[in-house]
């Protein structure tokens, strides 16, 4: 009996605890946000900024610009080749050697050529003689036929004698013109074979260095199918840089702009130009498609050689002496607009998010057109805060609740 007394006692004991027990979960998860509220204040006021990722805003130069790889080669050049085959008897040239327009570079053996104008000028010489032989039978028939015009008119010839006297002038006449003919068309031919012996003598077309041999002395020339090319003389006070630019870069490019490139060599310094143009026909590489820019280089002491490497920049957008900042310490807000946050040291050393407006930029810097001023010192690295919202639906304890 006293056991059911009991047991009936505690009943509203455990009920009431029951309904107490979901409004102290809720009291202690409150104390739970408010300490971790306090902590989260007093922790980014007790724990100072890393000095290394403060930085002073300066003035500075900003580029934006699309890179590429290129070589180098000569603006103007000639492959000098043979017009005659034959043994190259001699070379006159070595590579790196500068020659003048005019200059003899290399002699083919002529033998055979020199042959050939010798005997165009000997058929010449026989048909001037036969020439001159029926120029004087000419003479002769002329004579003849005016006795036999005298005599017709006093009726003291033949008809017969008089029509062979003038048949024996128009015949002559006929052979001097054949003769004639056939000495013109030996002068030609003559001219012809005088031209190919002078082509044993090469000279050099341009002014400029001789870059690249490609025959030896007593090597054999081959011209009756194509022209053996012997050297290459080029032009090294201009070079012209051919840049290999991506499909996606193309459209960035145009004809005009300012582009720099250094070398291998010379990492550290610029050379200059203007692109010129930009060719329509792609190259495709590894099913990469590539388009082929143009430009020129000054070279007067012709430190830039023949298949020099270069690495080159198209400037797209260049602001010089302005307020930039790197782009580490940028959190976008809206790239479209250009407007970023960045976290700035107020005058008690605390951090605070501003919002700033973006001009020229690339990958590593950005010019700052509204937001920072000059002096001004900004974090490097800093994150964005969360809103109340965003750190609340992050919250584990708020999401197992």
């Amino acid at each position: 009996m006293n056991d059911k007394v009991a047991v009936s006692l505690d009943l509203p004991v455990a009920k009431k605890n029951q309904r107490l027990l979901p409004r102290l979960l809720f009291l202690l998860a409150i104390i739970a946000c408010l300490v971790a509220g306090a902590y989260w204040l007093w922790g980014s006021k007790s724990n100072p900024v890393n000095p290394q990722n403060i930085l002073t805003v300066e003035k500075g130069t900003v580029e934006e610009n699309v890179t590429a790889l290129g070589n180098l080669q000569p603006r103007s050049y000639v492959d000098v080749g043979a017009q005659v085959s034959g043994q190259l008897k001699k070379l006159y040239v070595d590579i790196g050697d500068q020659v003048k327009e005019g200059d003899l570079l290399a002699e083919i053996d002529a033998t055979v050529q020199l042959a050939r104008v010798e005997a165009s000028r000997a058929q010449l010489k026989g048909l001037q003689a036969q020439l001159a032989e029926r120029e004087a039978q000419l003479e002769l028939a002329q004579h003849q036929f005016q006795r036999q015009q005298r005599l017709r008119s006093q009726s003291a010839t033949s008809e017969e004698a008089y029509q062979s006297a003038l048949a024996s002038v128009k015949v002559t006449q006929a052979q001097i013109e054949m003769l004639k003919a056939q000495i013109q068309q030996t002068e030609s031919s003559l001219k012809g074979e005088e031209a190919t012996l002078g082509y044993a003598r090469i000279y050099a077309p341009m002014a400029g260095t001789v870059v690249s041999l490609e025959a030896r002395e007593g090597q054999t020339l081959n011209a009756n199918q194509q022209a053996p090319i012997i050297l290459r003389i080029a032009d090294l006070s201009t070079m012209t840089v051919w840049t290999q630019v991506s499909e996606a870069d193309v459209p960035k490019l145009r004809e005009g702009m300012e582009v720099y490139f250094s070398t291998l060599g010379s990492p550290n310094r610029r050379w200059h130009g203007t692109l010129s143009q930009v060719l329509p026909t792609p190259e495709v590489l590894n099913n990469v498609v590539l388009y082929t820019a143009l430009f020129d280089v000054a070279n007067p002491k012709q430190e830039l050689m023949t298949q020099m490497s270069a690495q080159v920049f198209f400037v797209i957008a260049k602001a010089e002496d302005v307020v930039t900042v790197p782009m580490a310490a940028l959190n976008p807000v809206d790239r479209g607009a250009k407007r970023y946050q960045v976290q700035v040291l107020t005058a008690g050393g605390v951090p605070e998010w501003r919002e700033v407006k973006v001009g020229v930029s690339n990958r590593v810097t950005a010019e700052i057109t509204e937001g920072l001023q000059v002096g001004e010192k900004i974090v490097i690295g800093g994150q964005r805060p969360l809103a109340g919202g965003e750190a609340a639906n992050r919250s584990p304890r708020f999401r197992g609740l």
